[in-house]
């Protein structure tokens, strides 16, 4: 999570991840697990609440071991809870009636003027029905929120929605909500007995990633806002006369699966319409019912909300989380802007570089110093320690009063700690990843590649007194846009290959949004600069664009169902340029498309899907009859003859196949689709194919003569085996009538052996 604990030593762009131990008990043969019962019984709260402790109670022996041991009590939308236990107690429970699976309680990791106009939602759109948008209730289960912030005024708003059941947990330094921010909770029992020092004991965010998340989301319009100048604009939420709820689950360095399901929980309970978790497991993959955030997605789903998920942040194929079908999965990606922070050497050359630099330099030049001639010898560091300029590496004598060119091997080493303690005037800094993002730092900066660095290495080398100089970053646009962040996390989905995920991408590159007053601007501690609008990156960022885009959806069709949303923006996301550096690998990194939430609100059709749909679906990949019926709390009965890709017959907006390279696939996919748009409407099939691929449709006309009428077709897939070049294939089945256009990717992909 980003928290107030993360510094340049862990990851520059918070908002992405960081991944942290396990929590664990005073009696070290402990773990805190969770025990998921499924769905909500008909027995009241405290019932269920005393059914957990009677359990634990006969299980641990006494009424003082079992009060010790509970931590949570999920009873308000769902059945379980959260206990220290042993491995013998998870062996007796996970044997019990009624229990659907005993897992540990992991830690998670915590994964804009300009956005809201490049996905094609301009403020005068998102202010023309502020009264649809006032009824809407975004819940985010997030690090807190910084409720002085002007992204959360509420200013001309009416009464709070008389659906609302939650409460603002108000504390010394956390006054009250308000019309806008109406509700706020806290949970840290699943990390111990008290937060950790220096935390707020309240809802109140200490990290600001919870600020700039709720503020992209739903936050109010605040005009001329920027970072010392920078991305000046109005900002504003997706749906800004929306209702915003937090859930504070994160602290410090930690956020644990126990509170996440409580404020789900929660959430569910007290009448939330959205749900936005910027939160993700990372590379560790985890069976759907022992995945927290999926567990409390599922009965968001089931209760009629839809829950929006970022798609984590390691970057590579296979990578995603967040991927459970009933989840909105959001990757990043760049919008038309990029911040350049200009180099200038003595020499008269120069180099573009890339960087969030708010700093303008005192003196015209300064002088040059390679870190690697700066070792802190004294300190027991070696010229290969201070090329990296770590903290305390470097010698303050040589390099004070003087930019450090510094190397960068990894995203958790950021070198300008080190030239800040060590009293250096900048920092010029080789990398050469990420090259798509930019950074903040302590000191005046840049980011260069390596090769350019050796130029600037060669210069130094060259003469007796090098200078250089760092300018004040500036925003260069027109680039060619949209194109997947570098660090975004790609399909295939680990646990259902044949469902395509991430499923949208939206803007999470350099993203101006509100700040928390108490986190620093560049996440170190050393750095005093307070802010009340920062700019950051990742598919943390992503995610909560998309639950804007969903509120909007949802407040122009409050009755539409988590699947038909997710459906509108899927089927009118903008297609992006697979012949684009950075989004090579297509669907597996951007799903259906960008964004669109304008086109989104009008779709013509839409694919449903309820809580029966992912129930047959689980049944088809091995699922037990007696879990799914605990899950669903009603009774589910596997059908024999259902088939064993039965993902396939889940009607998804979007069409994937999987397969081992040498085998050729001959699939048949059936698809309903339900009329939203005119009642009289004929819509003609259109397929896209690449070579190798070959896609009919049957049939391939649809004629509607009302609303919300039903009607299904098949589409068959046939691909011969292919080399080892052409591992995806991409195409895509498009629905057309007038200016409707219902597009659906078709997605091939060969598990190819290398």
């Amino acid at each position: 999570m980003a928290g107030a604990g993360i510094t340049h030593s862990t990851f520059p762009f918070i908002f992405l991840l960081i991944l942290v131990s396990t929590t664990a008990s005073e009696d070290l043969n402990e773990k805190l697990y969770i025990v998921y019962m499924g769905d909500k019984q008909d027995y009241s709260q405290t019932a269920a609440a005393t059914s957990h402790f009677s359990l634990l109670h006969s299980l641990l022996g006494s009424h003082e071991a079992a009060q010790k041991s509970l931590v949570h009590s999920y009873s308000k939308s769902f059945n379980g809870f959260a206990a220290w236990l042993s491995s013998s107690h998870v062996q007796h429970l996970s044997n019990v009636d009624g229990v659907v699976s005993v897992f540990e309680s992991k830690n998670i990791e915590l994964l804009t003027s300009k956005s809201w106009d490049f996905v094609g939602l301009p403020l005068t759109q998102q202010t023309n029905h502020l009264e649809y948008q006032s009824d809407v209730i975004v819940g985010v289960i997030e690090t807190g929120v910084w409720p002085e912030s002007e992204c959360f005024n509420d200013a001309g708003l009416g009464p709070v929605p008389s659906k609302w059941r939650g409460v603002c947990q108000t504390t010394p330094d956390f006054k009250a909500c308000n019309k806008k921010l109406i509700g706020a909770s806290f949970y840290y029992k699943g990390i111990g007995s008290q937060p950790p020092a220096g935390e707020f004991v309240s809802p109140r965010d200490l990290s600001g990633h919870g600020t700039h998340t709720s503020s992209i989301a739903a936050g109010s319009i605040v005009r001329n806002a920027s970072l010392f100048g920078l991305a000046q604009g109005d900002v504003r939420g997706g749906v800004p006369g929306a209702r915003i709820a937090i859930y504070k689950v994160c602290w410090l360095n930690s956020c644990n699966c126990a509170d996440i399901l409580a404020a789900f929980d929660d959430a569910i309970y007290d009448g939330v319409d959205v749900i936005s978790v910027s939160l993700g497991v990372g590379i560790l993959k985890y069976d759907y019912f022992e995945d927290c955030i999926a567990i409390g997605a599922f009965h968001s789903m089931k209760r009629g909300i839809l829950t929006s998920n970022g798609a984590c942040n390691d970057g590579t194929l296979g990578s995603v989380c967040n991927y459970s079908p009933w989840s909105l999965t959001v990757a990043a990606s760049t919008i038309d802007r990029h911040f350049q922070s200009q180099l200038n050497l003595g020499n008269r050359m120069s180099f573009e570089g890339h960087a969030i630099n708010t700093f303008t330099m005192e003196q015209p030049w300064y002088p040059l110093v390679y870190g690697g001639d700066a070792a802190n010898v004294t300190g027991g560091f070696s010229s290969d320690d201070s090329s990296a300029c770590g903290l305390y590496s470097l010698d303050r004598s040589t390099v004070e009063g003087k930019i450090v060119l510094c190397h960068m091997s990894n995203l958790g080493d950021l070198p300008d700690g080190g030239v800040y303690v060590s009293g250096g005037a900048g920092a010029i800094i080789m990398y050469d990843t990420m090259n798509d993002t930019a950074y903040s730092f302590m000191v005046p900066a840049t980011v260069i590649s390596s090769e350019q660095g050796e130029v600037v290495k060669s210069y130094i080398n060259s003469t007796r007194s090098p200078i250089a100089s760092i300018g004040k970053s500036v925003a260069e646009n027109d680039l060619p846009a949209p194109i997947v962040a570098e660090f975004s996390s790609k399909g295939p989905n680990p646990i259902t290959p044949d469902l395509l995920k991430p499923d949208i991408t939206a803007p999470g590159v350099d993203i101006l949004a509100a700040w928390s007053n108490a986190a620093p601007m560049s996440m170190d501690p050393l750095d005093k600069r307070v802010v009340d609008f920062n700019i950051l990156s990742g598919t943390s960022i992503a995610c909560p664009h998309a639950t804007g885009a969903a509120a909007y959806v949802k407040s122009f069709h409050p009755d539409w169902s988590p699947a038909a949303i997710k459906s509108a923006l899927m089927t009118t996301a903008s297609t992006l340029d697979a012949t684009l550096d950075g989004n090579e690998a297509a669907e597996l990194g951007y799903g259906a498309g960008q964004i669109n939430p304008l086109k989104a609100i009008n779709p013509g059709l839409v694919y449903d899907a309820d809580a029966n749909s992912y129930t047959n679906m689980l049944c088809s990949q091995g699922y037990s009859e007696t879990s799914l019926r605990l899950l669903t709390g009603e009774f589910i009965s596997c059908s024999s003859n259902l088939s064993k890709t039965g993902v396939w017959e889940l009607n998804y907006p979007s069409i994937m196949v999987t397969s081992n390279a040498s085998e050729p696939i001959f699939a048949k996919v059936p698809r309903t689709v339900t009329n939203v748009g005119p009642a009289k409407s004929t819509y003609q099939a259109k397929i896209d194919a690449p070579f190798g691929m070959n896609v009919t449709v049957e049939p391939d006309t649809l004629s509607f003569n009302s609303s919300n009428q039903k009607m299904s077709y098949n589409v068959k897939i046939e691909s011969r085996e292919v080399s080892n070049d052409k591992a995806l294939l991409s195409g895509a089945l498009t629905w057309s009538y007038c200016n409707y256009s219902v597009r659906s990717p078709i997605l091939v992909y060969y598990k190819v052996k290398h």
